[in-house]
């Protein structure tokens, strides 16, 4: 079983600082380390499309339509954090969506389906290797703030760099490739 605990112990660990027992506990290393895991996960999520943190939906339309250009809103889920292609074998270009505040604003009629980057809070659902991204991109993000040291800042941005490499290569191999937007030179030719 992973915990946030696990992660932020393996984040100190990569910065050679004193591990917590609970992110609450009343001492330096559990302050940092609470304030920044949230918005670094979700950051961190938000860069690349997970395996782990996909999710669909099929959105209701707004009652509220948009007052010029596209015909329908849909409000965005509450753990949304970046939209996907509903098919990852389609091309993108074929979309009409524009998001605008919390609402995707479209010609399609309800339901939308819609894939898209959710905003995962249960630590035993990222990947392995993601959790190791993670740690690697808090250690680098507080070290400066935990250990004054120049020298293992550069240590912790290396760690990080090669950990998301070796996740983002792990992650590729478990799904099917993305195709890549169409030009539009193609697009008018056909």
């Amino acid at each position: 079983m992973s915990s946030k605990v696990e992660i932020a112990n393996r984040a100190l660990q990569i910065l050679g600082a004193k591990r917590i027992v609970s992110l609450t506990e009343d001492s330096r290393n559990a302050r940092a380390i609470a304030a920044a895991y949230e918005p670094v996960k979700r950051a961190e999520i938000r860069k690349h499309p997970w395996s782990f943190a996909i999710k669909r939906v099929q959105l209701a339309a707004d009652a509220t339509a948009p007052i010029f250009t596209r015909s329908n809103s849909f409000p965005l889920p509450s753990d949304y954090l970046r939209i996907l292609s509903p098919d990852p074998e389609v091309n993108m270009n074929d979309l009409d969506w524009i998001i605008e505040g919390r609402n995707i604003i479209t010609n399609d009629s309800a339901p939308l389906d819609v894939r898209y980057l959710w905003d995962v809070q249960d630590p035993n659902l990222f990947d392995s290797t993601f959790r190791e991204v993670l740690a690697a991109k808090l250690a680098e993000q507080l070290c400066e703030e935990l250990t004054q040291s120049n020298t293992k800042v550069a240590t912790a941005q290396a760690f990080y760099k090669d950990a998301l490499a070796e996740a983002k290569r792990t992650n590729a191999i478990e799904k099917v490739a993305e195709k890549p937007p169409e030009d539009e030179w193609v697009t008018i030719r056909n």
